[in-house]
């Protein structure tokens, strides 16, 4: 049986802070990109770019790993891809199982990226018995009531949902009963659990809602742009050639004139 689950990444007992933990995921994706280019050596400059963060908080980010690089020639991108891969505890094979195999748990199961960042999808569940047995990314789809079943047989810590809102907290339970203490969760719904279990939410809708909200504040920025752009007038009443008969009581010419 798979040990994962007693197997922990080290980033807590180091004290590396949760900022770095989330922008380490970045620092690899770059690296491991110019990895593959055989790309020998990388300026903070340089992965700073391909990772969209400032090279100051990178240097500090990897400080926390003990590596300072090479006045001169930079970071060994090799020994970073493995060194960031340790910290994040990818140096082992984690079993997953996805739970909900509907349109978006289906392609989560065809999703190629999982086996080559230290991922394998030990199980697909689904509560709908039409399911069951059925291939999806060449692995049979397993009944929920086998859940606690396949994560005690397979040593799963951490579970995806992908079910409807209303079914996911009830998932939740039973998952983190049956001994799951890292859950990432696609339904869109916040998931209450006890403490020692990670929770990770992707929401795509408030994604796009936070886009929405930029995308107006952008069009309303544009729109008072083009306002400011045009010159200012003042009505005149019909008739009048100059403002003597536009004054008010202190000999100011009022800005707009009354109806």
């Amino acid at each position: 049986m798979a040990t994962g689950r007693t197997h922990r990444p080290a980033t807590r007992s180091r004290g590396i802070p949760e900022a770095t933990v989330a922008r380490l995921p970045l620092y690899l994706r770059a690296l491991t990109a110019l990895s593959e280019r055989s790309v020998p050596t990388v300026s903070s400059e340089e992965l700073a770019a391909a990772a969209g963060v400032n090279s100051a908080k990178l240097r500090k980010d990897f400080s926390y790993l003990g590596s300072y690089g090479t006045r001169g020639v930079g970071y060994d991108v090799e020994y970073l891809v493995y060194q960031i891969s340790r910290e994040l505890g990818l140096t082992q094979d984690w079993p997953v199982v996805i739970v909900g195999i509907g349109n978006l748990g289906a392609a989560l199961a065809n999703y190629g990226g999982f086996a080559s960042r230290g991922f394998r999808v030990a199980a697909l569940i689904d509560a709908d018995p039409a399911m069951a047995g059925k291939p999806v990314a060449g692995i049979a789809v397993q009944h929920t009531d086998e859940l606690e079943k396949i994560i005690t047989d397979n040593g799963v810590s951490i579970g995806v949902i992908a079910t409807p809102a209303g079914a996911a907290q009830q998932v939740c339970d039973r998952l983190v009963a049956a001994g799951v203490t890292s859950i990432l969760n696609f339904a869109p719904t916040v998931l209450s659990v006890p403490e020692g279990v990670d929770v990770r939410k992707v929401d795509l809708s408030i994604e796009l809602q936070i886009l929405a909200f930029h995308e107006q504040r952008k069009a309303g920025e544009e729109a008072s742009s083009q306002d400011a752009a045009q010159p200012a007038t003042t009505p005149v009443r019909p008739g009048s050639t100059d403002d003597s008969d536009r004054k008010g009581p202190d000999g100011d010419v009022p800005a707009v004139m009354p109806a």
